[in-house]
């Protein structure tokens, strides 16, 4: 059964004034748009638009696969609550339009995520093109459309070596600018390095795994997306309290022969092992997980850099380790073993459409980051299902770590070159009972200093 995102949006200017809505449909995991709706609608209240909006968006998603599941996320605390069940609909203009919109789909199909202003970008440009439409005479048309912002600069290394990409972004944070990248890719970053408002690290009293503050460079997050649809101002996402969360604590192998040579290194070549600096970063990650005592299961992919990882810590937690399929990395068909700028030389045309496109696989038959976030993604429900409640850590790889953590942040699929992950790096995800996550740390390394 197919899964959309449906995002929406309605305005008003002079509320009731000249109005109209936005909705984009979503594939959740690659982030591509798949269709665009707008329409001026006259004069009207920004909550009959927003609800217009809604209604757009679902029949659009309904002339993709009527059978579909699709989550709404909308800024509109009314239109979500009502539709949700929890508010009651009062207002006589309300009603034919959430009964109209209840139609559209079973009610099975579809849930409802209230989502800040700032993360529903996209609809709300759609709403105010089409009243820009409608001032000059004219209906909103989708060759006009700018909502999807310009496609980032390509980056200079494969998903692992992230340097360009990550200083990048060091620099959008640093000047308060884009520089190049695209306005929700710094928005992303910024949630995951805002921690130091509110930090909720992976550790209880707020303290590395040494027991010293994290710092160094690893970014700290504090809730990235609302558990409920309260919103504080801030961002911040405070609400009821939703029990104690699945931790997935995320640690990438450590170092292989093929790690410091920089090299394409995924489920479909050699599988190589720990070399002795690997060997090294796993005793010294086990140390520091065994001193904080909070990690209750160990899962790890099947590649044997990582099971040798996950052993090192369990021998110190006294764990098993349970392997999880779903959270080997990428296979990168022919380009395994070989250098960026040796795949660049020798598959210039299919390194392009790869970094271009998220649907693109490797030369050769490998996985594109599409397939992995399918695959990733439901190992992830897999583990949070089985792991309610408990804290979790995952021993796996580059790609599958960034993946949860884009998700994690609603970060579209080119995030995944701005972000940095070091070998034997610590990171942590806390996803709760309705079904919203909250980054808590990214690429901390500060156990093998």
């Amino acid at each position: 059964m197919p899964h959309f995102v449906v995002e929406a949006d309605g305005g008003s200017r002079g509320n009731p004034g000249p109005a109209g809505y936005g909705a984009v449909v979503l594939d959740p995991a690659t982030g591509e748009t798949l269709a665009e709706r707008g329409e001026f609608i006259g004069v009207a209240t920004n909550n009959v638009a927003e609800y217009k909006g809604l209604i757009a968006g679902l029949k659009a998603a309904r002339e993709l696969a009527p059978d579909a599941t699709v989550r709404v996320r909308m800024d509109s605390k009314l239109v979500v609550e009502q539709m949700s069940g929890r508010w009651k609909i009062k207002h006589p203009d309300m009603k034919p339009l959430a009964a109209e919109a209840a139609k559209v789909l079973p009610r099975a199909q579809v849930t409802y995520e209230w989502i800040p202003r700032e993360r529903n970008k996209h609809a709300d440009r759609l709403a105010n093109e089409a009243m820009d439409a409608g001032k000059r005479g004219k209906q909103w048309e989708p060759s006009a459309s700018t909502a999807v912002f310009a496609a980032p600069a390509a980056p200079s290394g494969p998903p692992g070596d992230a340097a360009k990409g990550a200083a990048a972004v060091r620099a959008a944070l640093a000047s308060g600018g884009a520089t190049g990248a695209r306005a929700t890719d710094t928005a992303a970053a910024r949630s995951v390095a805002a921690g130091t408002r509110e930090s909720a690290t992976l550790f209880d009293d707020g303290t590395g795994p040494d027991g010293a503050a994290a710092g160094g460079g690893t970014a700290q997050a504090g809730p990235a997306t609302p558990r409920t649809g309260t919103s504080t101002g801030t961002g911040t996402g405070w609400g009821p309290d939703m029990g104690a969360p699945a931790t997935f604590v995320l640690l990438r192998h450590g170092e292989t022969a093929l790690t410091p040579q920089k090299r394409f290194s995924g489920s479909g070549g050699t599988d190589p092992e720990l070399s002795p600096a690997g060997r090294r970063q796993a005793e010294a990650v086990a140390a520091a997980l065994a001193a904080r005592g909070t990690v209750q299961a160990v899962v790890s992919s099947p590649l044997r850099r990582c099971r040798e990882t996950a052993q090192a810590v369990a021998d110190r937690l006294g764990l098993p380790v349970t392997v999880e399929e779903g959270l080997r990395e990428t296979d990168f068909g022919a380009w395994e073993g070989l250098t960026f700028a040796e795949v660049r030389e020798r598959f210039p045309d299919d390194l392009q459409a790869w970094l271009d496109s998220a649907k693109a696989a490797p030369t050769g038959g490998g996985e594109s980051f599409a397939a992995v976030t399918r695959r990733v993604s439901a190992a992830r429900d897999r583990l949070t299902t089985a792991h309610a409640g408990r804290t979790v850590l995952l021993v796996t790889h580059v790609t599958p770590i960034k993946t949860l953590v884009r998700l994690a942040l609603g970060a579209p699929p080119e995030s995944l070159f701005r972000m940095e992950l070091s070998a034997a790096s610590l990171s942590a995800v806390a996803y709760y009972a309705d079904g919203n996550a909250s980054v808590r740390l990214l690429n901390d390394t500060g156990h093998l200093r």
